[in-house]
């Protein structure tokens, strides 16, 4: 039973590569059957996966989006990885909630080892002090924006003038970017009534539907959503701008998972898999060595110094890791 398990797992893996296989290639992967191959896709349907076949001399398979979420297998290794960031997730961000109940039932269906593992997890996430007055932001209304923004809709909602007030304001706009700011989320928009660049608080937006027709992209101040943020709010508390060495890089991680690590920095929504992380440091080797903490891959956007900086930190890292076990002692006579 482990056996076909593990083998009905690592079929899945292939299938999630986003590319077609034929059976032979996935018979010859596996070093299996064709025919335990067919039986496999068919025990995959069973659970939900939504697995098709392909037409063509060789034949094949495919995994298309489904209708429903089916089951999620995972190894060992994933399983522990997704408990410590759903208990990350659960600590003072805007989906605590949801990341609170995923974590919740992803232990009900782990094994009595696995769940052992997870409960010794103790993570605790500190977040800084003037992050306090953070209001909660809705999942839905991050999607709902999300969306608009990436088929360039134009958006009417209403606006709560300060989160003290109940009055809200009835705004039209053309949204551009979503992004964090100091533990903040902030919709920037062209504001078809003010005929003007305006930021707007996520957490006082409350979308109305349906939304208005396409529009074609402006041209954002600055050149450059980074530049726009830190010239809107220079001088209340500080900005980027402040740091001697600032850089800009894409991370392959959703903005989501970045904003709570990058107070000191901006946080521009790029797709459900990656941002645009605006950060400054003392030095250019030390935020080179701040982004590199996110365990990902980086795409370096400029200035060249903070390439070189992670390219001496990667030689320092490789001999680094030549000499380990290695120790050096000078004693004296």
């Amino acid at each position: 039973m482990h056996k076909t398990s593990s083998r009905l797992l690592a079929l899945l893996s292939l299938l999630q590569m986003h590319r077609d296989w034929s059976g032979d290639d996935l018979a010859g992967r596996l070093d299996i059957t064709s025919r335990t191959v067919r039986r496999d896709i068919d025990r995959l349907r069973e659970l939900g996966y939504p697995i098709t076949t392909v037409k063509g001399p060789a034949g094949g398979y495919r995994l298309e989006a489904g209708t429903h979420l089916p089951p999620l297998l995972f190894d060992d290794d994933q399983a522990v990885a997704l408990a410590i960031a759903l208990q990350t997730a659960a600590a003072g961000t805007t989906v605590a909630e949801d990341a609170s109940r995923a974590l919740a039932t992803l232990r009900q269906v782990m094994p009595p080892r696995l769940r052992h593992r997870i409960d010794l997890l103790r993570v605790t996430a500190v977040q800084p002090h003037a992050a306090g007055d953070t209001l909660q932001v809705e999942a839905q209304v991050l999607m709902d924006l999300s969306r608009v923004i990436d088929a360039r809709e134009e958006l009417r909602f209403d606006y709560a003038a300060s989160s003290s007030t109940s009055v809200d304001n009835s705004r039209r706009v053309q949204p551009h970017h979503l992004v964090t700011w100091r533990q903040r989320w902030y919709l920037v928009a062209w504001d078809l009534h003010r005929e003007d660049w305006r930021t707007f608080r996520v957490e006082r937006i409350r979308p109305r539907t349906p939304t208005g027709p396409r529009f074609a992209p402006r041209e954002i101040p600055g050149g450059n959503v980074s530049t726009f943020i830190t010239s809107r709010f220079r001088g209340n508390g500080g900005t980027t701008t402040d740091w001697p060495c600032q850089g800009e890089v894409v991370l392959h991680l959703p903005a989501a998972d970045v904003a709570p690590f990058a107070q000191d920095g901006i946080v521009e929504e790029l797709g459900p898999h990656h941002c645009r992380l605006t950060l400054g440091s003392w030095s250019w080797t030390g935020l080179a060595a701040a982004i590199g903490r996110f365990d990902t891959d980086i795409e370096v956007i400029g200035p060249p110094q903070l390439a070189a900086a992670f390219g001496d930190l990667a030689a320092r890292y490789t001999n680094a890791a030549r000499t380990t076990g290695q120790v050096r002692t000078d004693r004296s006579s």
